[in-house]
């Protein structure tokens, strides 16, 4: 395989990859050598470009501090000139800076001349694949014991495993794994340890690791069982244990808490104290003199007492998901801000987030760790199962997404009372408790992925709230607010509004026929909608409809997410019940989901009977039914039936609610979230990209000798290259010529692009990624996340079935590393590669290159034979 594409340094996402053969490229052997091999002609640089071939070729090998790097301005109007440079020219001096948290510049100018973008080096020893599971070595029992309610911790390149219980004993050894040497061993440790116990906290602070509290005693005779709050520290440079001592107050004795380091303090929160769960928080500095605990005043949304739990900190804060908390037990996620001892509550409601799968469900036992820019949730006990799935948080856009594991993972089964570290790319898992109570000395690593994040929806969502290229008018509501927006996403996201705006741009046609006599007028020019020599702007009337509501749905046109600016208004309900209405007329199942399952997640018995009234008074049943189940409750009914507002209900109301109360329904509404309701913002812009989008057209892209139809406001959302163009140097023609740098990509790569542009598909075959490898930097991607998938599609998707297509795009592009590896993939497979129909469509020149390489293999091999000895 392709190991060392350029890029180290991106930011991390974690989501499914493309799956790709590999085809027998990682039994080739690379070598730098041959450098008369690699001596071609080449062309000088100019003074005015930096994406073309020659820096290619001059920067293939992988340094991401070897490139030049220049100041930067942000100015669109600069992006704009660079693209007219590049329409009239065919060539750009438009470049990208990737050592900024894999960023490709963000529309940001490099100064002419200098080039900073990372180029191939390409080196064919293994690695491990992104999103993959490998079992580790398993600790043998004469080093440590199978074990559960233990803790782990990381220390440089070793994980270190403290305590649990193996079934029959409680346990207090320190045992180490290697990541390295892949190897277990005991610990070396003088002093007094702490005495054998599970459910204790380990957390690690500078050279040294703290042990707090947890269940003592002997299981075994069911004697001396206790809770705990010592603290033990081990040394890790000179292997000791060191019992602290504490005057004054202290936390009481507690297991199954939580434990956290942050500005070197200690942080325990909750547990259990042997009769009760606790929700309290104390604090201690590890550093100075000042050795004393403080208790500290939680502020805000503060979760229910709970034991089981796990906690990660990230970005100055705790988080705490799920845990034991008897009724109150929930999947909500909690976030404890250090510096001002805040905790909030975030939202599990997928949709108001564009989340495409649902949180968590409830657990208790399992593990919760922090990379980069997400917490990652493995296993546990979940309603009497143990899960196997890995959660993903992130903490940017605020969605849950679970984890497909890579092809070929050896994916650790669900347990509970495992413990888990992270060292540096990895998460590794140790031991832990399986079906029937047995007990696990098992280690597994989980490969993080290294990938820029999708900034699709944020990118739409700019665009929108910029209003520029603003296309349509939506006159909304009695009092004809209006609203402006952009035809092509909302054609792509309604189907109702589609035909609104189709209705509409005919009627604007005939008016403009009778008024100017122009005959029939061009449907391309009527789309832009910009000028008086095209037309007036369209305009929509929705006299119905809420203004307030109206200006949400386009946001989660745009975004897929819905923006409530003040979720906390009294009027959030109404807010709600309109939308519900608006995307039921708009046929958007997947939004009117989204709305029941807000409700769900706000009514209260405060404003339920609010809830209620507007139901009924606009007829939407399935509201009605909610905020009914949700009354007749036991634990609401009381409270509901005895408020004034229950009062002034009307008699039919009151008389539906007494009766139901007397009478429940045995049907009980679920409002879970499903992920299948309805489609997407990506599927909506597939389907609009490959289908209803053809009406709707209004720039022609020039490749060559075809053309291809597409909409301004997408490309001008995702690109600044095209932003620039259409706001200060847009052809009079609507037609633009297609280049990437001194470069003509295929039409296939040119399609590849487009579905990265329109809905952030990332598949695509080697041959195209060759030819995209340019730009994310040439046409002004927020980030480089393109460039990482074409790397990875070289890394993964090269076979003899494609290489021909990789040597030809190879040869255009002038990248030479693949070039070579592909003519030693054909050397290699050439039976196979010889009798695909594609190697008779191959120059004169790729099939002389073919025959020279296989005649230098064989001439290779010629040479170790030993005549004599054959004779």
């Amino acid at each position: 395989m392709l190991k060392s594409i350029l890029g180290a340094d991106t930011n991390d996402s974690t989501e499914d990859l493309p799956s790709g053969g590999g085809g027998g490229a990682e039994e080739l052997l690379f070598r730098e050598g041959r450098a008369g091999k690699r001596q071609r002609a080449r062309k000088s640089v100019s003074s005015a470009g930096c994406l073309d071939a020659q820096h290619i070729r001059n920067n293939l090998r992988m340094s991401t501090s070897s490139s030049m790097r220049s100041t930067r301005g942000a100015s669109a109007t600069s992006t704009a000139a660079v693209a007219a440079s590049a329409q009239s020219s065919g060539s750009s001096s438009l470049a990208y800076d990737s050592s900024s948290n894999g960023s490709c510049g963000s529309g940001k100018v490099v100064s002419p001349g200098s080039y900073s973008c990372n180029a191939l080096n390409v080196d064919f020893t293994s690695f491990t694949a992104t999103h993959q599971w490998t079992r580790m070595l398993e600790c043998a029992e004469f080093v440590g014991a199978k074990r559960s309610k233990h803790t782990v911790v990381a220390y440089k390149d070793a994980m270190f495993v403290f305590g649990g219980d193996n079934g029959k004993n409680m346990l207090n050894d320190l045992i180490r794994f290697g990541v390295k040497d892949k190897s277990w061993g005991r610990a070396c440790a003088t002093g007094t340890p702490p005495a054998p116990r599970y459910h204790h906290s380990a957390v690690v602070s500078g050279s040294s690791m703290f042990i707090f509290g947890g269940y003592t005693g002997d299981i075994h005779s069911n004697s001396n069982l206790t809770n705990k709050n010592d603290l033990f520290e081990y040394k890790f440079l000179s292997a000791m244990w060191v019992e602290w001592r504490f005057s004054g107050r202290q936390p009481v004795p507690r297991s199954a808490h939580g434990a956290a380091v942050y500005d070197n303090k200690m942080w325990i929160y909750a547990g259990y104290d042997g009769n009760a769960r606790l929700n309290d928080m104390w604090t201690l500095n590890l550093t100075g003199e000042n050795h004393q605990w403080e208790e500290v005043e939680q502020q805000g949304d503060r979760p229910p007492t709970c034991c089981n739990f796990p906690v990660a900190v990230a970005r100055d804060a705790m988080y705490v998901f799920s845990g034991q908390s008897g009724l109150q037990i929930t999947n909500s996620l909690f976030e404890f801000h250090f510096k001002t001892r805040t905790w909030r509550r975030i939202s599990n409601e997928p949709v108001l987030r564009g989340a495409t799968s649902a949180p968590p469900s409830r657990r208790y036992g399992h593990t919760m760790v922090h990379h980069d820019r997400f917490l990652y949730v493995f296993g546990g006990s979940a309603d009497s199962t143990l899960p196997n799935d890995l959660h993903c948080y992130d903490l940017d856009s605020q969605v849950w997404s679970v984890i497909q594991p890579e092809q070929n993972s050896d994916v650790p089964s669900g347990r509970v009372f495992h413990a888990s570290a992270v060292i540096g790319d990895a998460m590794y898992i140790f031991g832990g408790t399986v079906d029937n109570s047995v007990r696990r000395g098992d280690t597994y690593r989980f490969q993080f992925s290294s990938y820029p994040k999708c900034t699709l929806r944020d990118d739409f969502g700019k665009f929108f709230h910029e209003k520029q290229f603003c296309d349509i008018q939506f006159v909304v509501g009695a009092e004809e607010v209006r609203i402006l927006a952009h035809i092509a996403f909302v054609a792509a996201r309604s189907k109702y509004l589609r035909n609104k705006i189709l209705a509409a741009r005919e009627a604007r046609q005939q008016q403009m026929e009778k008024v100017y006599g122009v005959g029939k007028v061009d449907a391309l020019a009527l789309n832009t909608g910009v000028g008086a020599d095209r037309g007036p702007m369209l305009e929509v009337r929705l006299a119905h409809a809420s203004p307030e509501a109206f200006d949400i749905i386009l946001n989660y046109i745009y975004t897929d997410r819905i923006d409530l600016k003040d979720s906390y208004s009294k009027n959030i309900i109404i807010l709600i019940t309109d939308i519900y209405q608006l995307a039921g007329l708009f046929i958007m199942p997947r939004l009117a989901h989204g709305c029941i399952q807000y409700l769900d997640y706000k009514i209260n018995k405060v404003n339920v009977l609010e809830a209620l009234y507007n139901a009924d008074k606009f007829n939407i049943k399935i509201i009605k039914d909610h905020c009914m189940q949700f009354i007749i409750k036991d634990e609401n009914y009381t409270e509901v039936v005895m408020s004034t507002e229950f009062t002034d209900l009307d008699k039919p109301l009151l008389v539906e609610i007494i009766r139901k109360r007397l009478h429940p329904s045995k049907f009980v509404m679920d409002t879970s979230y499903e992920s299948n309701i309805g489609t997407t913002l990506e599927q909506d812009m597939l389907t609009f990209l490959e289908a209803t989008g053809r009406d709707f057209c209004d720039i022609s892209l020039i490749l060559e000798d075809h053309v291809i139809l597409a909409h301004k406001s997408v490309l001008s959302a995702r690109c600044t290259y095209f932003q620039g163009m259409f706001r200060s140097f847009m052809p009079p023609d609507n037609t633009v010529n297609i280049q990437i740098g001194e470069i003509s990509p295929s039409l296939e790569a040119f399609h590849s692009l487009l579905r990265y542009i329109y809905y952030g598909e990332t598949k695509m075959p080697p041959q195209d990624a060759l030819y995209l490898f340019q730009a994310p930097c040439f046409y002004g991607l927020a980030n480089n996340r393109l460039h990482a998938f074409c790397k990875y599609s070289l890394e993964h998707n090269i076979t003899y079935e494609n290489v021909l297509q990789t040597l030809e795009a190879s040869d255009i592009t002038k990248i030479y590393d693949i070039k070579d590896y592909a003519l030693k993939l054909i050397v290699k497979d050439f039976a196979k590669v010889a009798r695909l129909p594609k190697i008779s469509g191959l120059s004169r020149e790729l099939l002389l290159e073919i025959i020279r390489a296989v005649a230098d293999s064989q001439g290779e091999f010629l040479t170790r034979i030993n005549i004599n000895a054959d004779i």
